[in-house]
């Protein structure tokens, strides 16, 4: 396939005026897919509808002695905690099992520093007015929106094939105490899909922050999100703190939104014993529990965390052939032209798709024109601002196989036409 960047510009014409007839006949067929978020697909949804009918008596809502159906037991079931437990890679005694979302104890932890502080705060973040917070990008949109909203200055970490710029990340926050902590998708980061390698978790684990507050929001949201057998592995960096005494910065988040149902699933947040302790007294004026029943459901569909382990190999069954898919086409139809490039990941839920300079935009609308929804260009950068209008996430899970060929054919096809429009205005 010919390099794009190599073409005159009268070639560059040429291709692009094709390209534009096979574009009107896309847009003639009013196609409607939507790849713009990372939700899983009916099917996936379906294998965990027997979790629907596992509670019938009242001896099923019993455990470890606590009639779930009542009020009580603030911070979870200690069988559920039990069950997360060798997940999030800490004892037990350090979950707080929360509600069906993770992103709401992110939130929650956040909104309690503005309003309180975390533990070694020496005064409420509200009060900081020039307060700050790192975003390694590209990254998780809702994550920039929540510091966003709270009024942090978002400061751009930028990624490598390894994990955010720690070289960056260790000169920041070892002399600005207004920085108040970091979000870390650390295994397949979204959208990337990179793991960080252990070298990055154990200078993680070893920061010195003039902060005594500064918290590592350590979003391990695909911790088990494996699609291959030949996984990736990411070092426990709860037990690396711990080694050097610096457990205080970590709070670990993992949920069961993509394992079980999206919108009625668990959430787990891990830190040390002393940050749960904390956690646990401001939670005590907020609720008297989150959905025990719910937690119930879980425990007796599992049994045990290799129950969950076997369950999200059906997950990966589904999805691997989703992702090769992409993988496929983007090889096949972009390979060697030059219009951009991407990361084959061994899991997680996108592909992060890196155009030409300056094409990510103009990619998104004629996707649009076309009937293909993408996540906005830009949405992986704070602010919403990619400083190269370069990056674009790819959901594959929830299309069927059939509209996520056609949604390929026409993104490859936009990709084209986005960057002979750049090269032939140059």
């Amino acid at each position: 396939m010919a390099n794009y960047l190599e073409l005159t510009k009268e070639e560059a014409k040429s291709l692009y005026d094709g390209l534009c007839k096979e574009y009107e006949e896309y847009k003639a067929r009013g196609l409607k897919l939507d790849m713009s978020r990372g939700k899983p697909a009916a099917l996936q949804i379906d294998i965990s509808n027997k979790m629907l009918d596992v509670l019938s008596s009242t001896e099923d809502c019993v455990v470890n002695g606590i009639d779930c159906r009542n009020y009580g037991v603030l911070d979870g079931i200690p069988a559920v905690k039990e069950l997360f437990a060798p997940i999030v890679g800490t004892s037990a005694e350090n979950l707080i099992i929360g509600g069906n979302s993770s992103l709401t104890l992110m939130y929650d932890l956040i909104a309690k520093g503005m309003t309180h502080g975390l533990k070694d705060s020496p005064v409420p973040w509200s009060q900081v007015p020039g307060r700050k917070f790192l975003c390694p990008a590209p990254g998780y949109d809702r994550h920039f929106a929540i510091t966003e909203t709270f009024g942090f200055e978002l400061i751009t970490i930028p990624m490598t094939p390894t994990g955010p710029d720690m070289d960056m990340v260790e000169e920041l926050v070892s002399k600005d105490p207004d920085i108040k902590g970091i979000w870390c998708v650390p295994k397949y980061s979204n959208p990337d899909g990179i793991t960080y390698s252990d070298e990055t978790v154990k200078r993680f684990a070893t920061l010195k922050p003039a902060a005594p507050d500064f918290a590592i929001m350590w979003d391990n949201a695909y911790v088990i999100h494996d699609l291959y057998e030949d996984k990736d592995e990411l070092l426990n960096l709860m037990e690396e703190a711990e080694k050097c005494g610096t457990q205080d910065m970590v709070y670990t988040f993992v949920s069961t939104s993509k394992v079980t149902f999206p919108g009625s699933g668990v959430s787990v947040v891990a830190s040390s014993k002393a940050n749960v302790d904390y956690i646990k007294k401001l939670l005590f004026f907020q609720t008297i529990s989150y959905d025990k029943l719910n937690q119930v459901r879980h425990l007796a569909f599992f049994k045990n965390t290799e129950g969950i382990l076997e369950h999200m190999k059906k997950h990966a069954d589904m999805l691997r052939p989703k992702f090769r898919m992409v993988i496929d086409k983007l090889e096949s139809q972009l390979g060697g032209t030059g219009c951009g490039n991407w990361i084959d990941p061994k899991g997680g839920y996108f592909i992060s798709y890196n155009a030409y300079k300056g094409c990510a935009k103009r990619i998104v609308a004629l996707c649009k024109e076309a009937g293909i929804v993408l996540t906005g260009a830009g949405a992986t950068f704070p602010y919403g601002k990619d400083p190269d209008d370069s990056n674009i996430r790819l959901a594959p899970s929830f299309p069927t196989t059939e509209e996520l060929s056609q949604a390929m054919d026409i993104f490859c096809l936009c990709a084209k036409m986005a960057t002979l429009e750049k090269l032939i205005e140059a």
